[in-house]
């Protein structure tokens, strides 16, 4: 569809303001990339960006993400890599266990001790202070307007635009909307679009540690009978750890004392990295499976969190929000590059057509893993134990999970990902 562009004030009221290219709902990290990556590649475009939370919150955030490799040639590509470079710690390998919680030795069934085929890390671990930081600024250098506590109460497609309310009543007429406002997307649910939701009964535990000794890069990931413990390495003697427990136990464990946190957390982290001590908050989400059943509406386009929620088991879930930035920002540049309408169905129809099959596909994977290593089944224990160890005794099926988990062998890779400009 070749696109007439609308004049700046048609068909609008006099609590409409001009009308813009793209309209982002959501400031994070999948929000701001979105907007940075179409920006970069398309000047003329007009967008805006509504952020529902205050100016500063996002510095407040203690958590890291563990970012794959490809996700990684995304950020260089968009000249964010320089800024987040220093803070960032490459995860060299990695070990898995399976145990009981207090066990003193955990066996270790399966290692990836080698680097990717490029030999670069499969994945770094970057504070989220550190890439929104970055995120920002360069928003900033490219004109990209962020607006903050402005909460988006209305969605109505208008056929050849779309139009947004805010809560103080002023509405914005624009070419596409891309929600990218969460797991609890109130945009999906102004458009009508449904989903297939699932509650493990867990939440995550989120926090950071100190400790005595180095920890090498080395990330660990103990399956313990109430979930996946995670270790993930940050610059320093310092990890950030994912610990997931049944959602009762975690409640209870975010508002013990310190004493008895600590005294818990030991007994799952172990001593072979020496004293520990705590090194920020905690807090505690709620852990679940959320697809949504179409990525695409009239005019909106879902992206990251508002489109799949996953399990942290395997660390993938930003990682799916920077594969939904890299396709959906090719997509709006290549339509506009063409002359065709951005916000029209047949050219979002190629956005969802490339990320749904990946997503379902990794939702799927980690739905399967926690339940099937979130127990203390004996047979179900001996028969999994065995699998990684098969796994652990075949270097080329390894070689293959690791470049799965770096990114590599994604098909029909969007530039960005493969370290291409736009």
């Amino acid at each position: 569809m070749l696109i007439e562009r609308p004049e700046a004030n048609a068909g609008t009221t006099g609590r409409e303001r001009e009308m813009k290219d793209i309209i982002i709902v959501g400031g994070g990290y999948v929000g701001l990339s979105v907007a940075v990556a179409v920006k970069k590649a398309a000047p003329h475009l007009e967008i805006e960006l509504m952020e529902a939370a205050p100016e500063h919150v996002w510095q407040k955030d203690e958590r890291a993400s563990a970012i794959i490799a490809a996700a990684i040639n995304m950020l260089k590509t968009l000249e964010l890599w320089d800024d987040i470079k220093d803070d960032a710690q490459p995860i060299n390998d990695m070990i898995v266990t399976d145990s009981k919680t207090g066990e003193p030795v955990k066996p270790v069934f399966l290692t990836f001790a080698d680097r990717a085929a490029t030999n670069e890390p499969f994945a770094y671990m970057i504070p989220n202070v550190s890439m929104v930081r970055a995120l920002r600024q360069k928003a900033d250098e490219l004109g990209i307007t962020i607006r903050h506590g402005a909460a988006v109460t209305a969605f109505e497609n208008n056929g050849g635009h779309a139009k947004i309310t805010l809560a103080g009543g002023e509405e914005i007429a624009t070419r596409l909307v891309v929600a990218c406002d969460g797991v609890r997307s109130r945009l999906r649910y102004m458009a009508g679009i449904k989903t297939v939701k699932f509650d493990y009964g867990q939440s995550g535990i989120v926090t950071t540690v100190a400790h005595e000794r180095p920890h090498n890069g080395r990330a660990e990931e103990h399956f313990l009978p109430a979930g996946p413990f995670a270790i993930l390495p940050l610059k320093g003697n310092r990890s950030s750890l994912v610990w997931t427990e049944r959602t009762d136990d975690a409640k209870r464990l975010v508002e013990s004392d310190d004493m008895v946190f600590e005294v818990e957390l030991e007994r799952r982290f172990g001593h072979h990295l020496g004293k520990l001590e705590l090194a920020g908050g905690r807090r505690a989400f709620p852990l679940g499976l959320t697809l949504s059943r179409a990525f695409i509406a009239p005019r909106l386009a879902l992206a990251g969190d508002a489109a799949h929620g996953i399990h942290p088991i395997s660390g993938q879930g930003l990682n799916l929000g920077f594969k939904d930035v890299a396709a959906l920002a090719e997509t709006i540049v290549e339509a506009d590059r063409m002359g065709l309408d951005i916000g029209a169905m047949d050219t979002l129809e190629r956005y969802q057509s490339w990320r749904r099959f990946d997503t379902v596909r990794m939702g799927m994977t980690t739905d399967v893993l926690n339940r099937l290593f979130s127990n203390d089944i004996g047979p179900l224990r001996v028969a999994r134990d065995f699998g990684l160890g098969v796994v652990d005794r075949m270097p080329g099926l390894k070689r293959y999970f690791i470049e799965e988990a770096a990114g590599r062998t994604m098909h029909d890779k969007p530039k960005l990902l493969a370290g291409e400009p736009l």
